[in-house]
């Protein structure tokens, strides 16, 4: 009996050993489920602090961008308007000088037989002043055969011509000037056969 009774004792002591086992699992699986639910809210805050990261980021981003685009913008507005200062400042500036070239211009048309050293001291300065203009950026237009351009050229007279073509100057009475595309000087011109 003693027998039986120890071997009773050791069936109840196994059973609570298998209880106590089963119930330090069932322990360590709820102890598991809890850090599993306690990782999701981490790593739910983690995606979320992520895409709040990549939100500012993006906005930053665009920022940066229309800020170089608008830096970009004021250095091409900046480098025009300083072009067209100068262009301004040039061409006031040549309008004083233009009744000069006209009457250099003038005065060779109209020397004839004068002395050949005195015309060849005028057509020096006059090609002096044709080289000043030129280093400045001033075009001289207007010629004989050009076809007429009421943008360029001032018609003050109309003649009916057959060796001429449709709208093209005859003559020439005083040359034009620009620097760029900014007119100093509109070209007063007789124009043939206009309609």
């Amino acid at each position: 009996m003693a027998k039986k009774k120890k071997e009773a004792e050791e069936e109840i002591t196994k059973t609570k050993a298998d209880e106590a086992s089963e119930q330090e699992t069932e322990a360590e699986a709820k102890t598991e489920e809890a850090k599993a639910e306690a990782d999701e809210p981490k790593a739910d805050e983690t995606e979320e602090k992520s895409n709040k990261c990549e939100e500012k980021l993006a906005e930053q981003k665009d920022k940066y961008m229309r800020l170089a685009a608008e830096y970009e913008n004021y250095r091409k507005r900046t480098a025009n308007e300083k072009l067209m200062i100068y262009d301004d400042a040039t061409a006031k500036a040549v309008t004083e000088l233009l009744p000069v070239a006209d009457s250099v211009r003038m005065a060779i048309e109209n020397m004839g037989e004068a002395n050949p050293e005195v015309l060849k001291g005028i057509e020096l300065i006059s090609n002096q002043l044709s080289k000043s203009f030129e280093k400045l950026k001033i075009e001289e237009y207007g010629k004989i055969g050009d076809k007429f351009d009421p943008n360029l050229h001032n018609a003050i007279s109309k003649i009916d011509s057959d060796e001429l073509g449709e709208n093209e100057i005859s003559q020439v009475f005083q040359k034009g000037y620009k620097i760029g595309d900014k007119i100093i000087r509109h070209a007063m011109v007789q124009v043939a056969n206009c309609g």
